[in-house]
């Protein structure tokens, strides 16, 4: 049996994890490299977690799975962070593209259509083969998933619709020296949600960087404007937040997230055993990375209770016993 996962983030991976050795596992995302929101950038001069800045594990089964990313030297806790959070290491991306090296995932892929046919689905995008699946997750955001499913699940589809996501521009920035700043860890300063040093995250090396998150109502209000000019005025933002003067940076970049923070999620588990479609992701549990990865698990979960009725008809479909 073949399944198709489309979207290599946290949701896409755990799903994938908890299916290993169940079926053969193909992996499709538009990036370079694993991440999604977990995007972490390194240069020479500073590395910076440019999605998620930490993340926290309150439900058993996630913090088992965190135990184990810490026993392999994956996570660690951030104590200049808030109550509980926890870092991937040495970078939040480091948390996917260890899972990724398990699997078999196609990236540079611009999934455009889903299609079904008598030998079972096919991924449809630029440079992507035809080949057949018979089960399909989609594990993107929201808004990139309504579109592949209504098609085959209007239900399924129209559920995605309805989530909403926030825009968050996103500031990358490194000093010659430290900055007094009264923590390394700040939420809802000015016009910013979050204001994070990434130097005091362990394992991340001598540096002064800085990630800076604008709050929804900022983002929206500056979506479409350019990220230079957006980077300049963010970082006149933060010295006003921090009330003081700031050396002239070594690095500045601005990163815009069109889809952020989804709200207006269900909490289903979205999985149709007759398309043998399913859709995982923060967009259908809460968004953090917890919710992203019990969304891809419990998906997960749900199929391996399909699992018997699934191979009977990937069987029949392919003409086997």
């Amino acid at each position: 049996m073949r399944i198709a996962i489309v979207g290599a983030g946290m949701a896409g991976l755990a799903c994938a994890g908890r299916l290993s050795g169940l079926a053969d596992i193909v992996l499709f995302d538009k990036g370079r490299r694993p991440g999604g929101r977990l995007t972490s950038v390194v240069t020479d001069i500073s590395s910076w977690d440019l999605g998620a800045p930490f993340f926290t594990a309150r439900e058993p089964d996630f913090q088992a799975e965190v135990a184990r990313w810490q026993d392999a030297g994956c996570a660690a806790r951030w104590p200049g962070g808030p109550r509980g959070a926890m870092v991937g290491v040495p970078t939040m991306a480091t948390l996917v593209a260890e899972q990724s090296k398990r699997f078999d995932v196609r990236f540079g892929a611009r999934v455009q259509a889903l299609v079904r046919g008598e030998d079972g689905w096919r991924i449809e995008g630029e440079g992507l083969d035809a080949e057949p699946f018979d089960s399909v997750v989609v594990a993107v955001p929201a808004e990139q998933a309504a579109p592949l499913l209504s098609l085959h699940d209007l239900d399924a589809g129209l559920e995605a619709a309805s989530v909403r996501s926030t825009p968050c521009w996103s500031v990358m920035v490194a000093f010659p020296w430290d900055i007094p700043a009264p923590r390394s860890f700040m939420a809802d300063r000015g016009i910013f949600s979050v204001l994070a040093c990434n130097a005091s995250k362990p394992e991340r090396g001598p540096s002064h960087g800085w990630v800076l998150h604008a709050n929804a109502a900022w983002s929206r209000a500056n979506l479409e404007c350019e990220a230079e000019d957006v980077a300049e005025r963010m970082l006149a933002e933060f010295a006003q937040a921090l009330g003081t003067e700031l050396p002239a940076p070594t690095f500045l970049k601005a990163h815009r997230w069109r889809f952020a923070q989804p709200y207006g999620q269900s909490g289903r588990v979205l999985w149709n055993l007759e398309q043998h479609l399913g859709a995982c992701g923060d967009w259908c549990r809460a968004p953090t990375v917890e919710g992203a990865w019990l969304s891809g698990v419990r998906l997960a979960d749900q199929m391996r209770a399909s699992l018997p009725e699934l191979i009977t008809q990937a069987a029949a479909l392919h003409g086997a016993g």
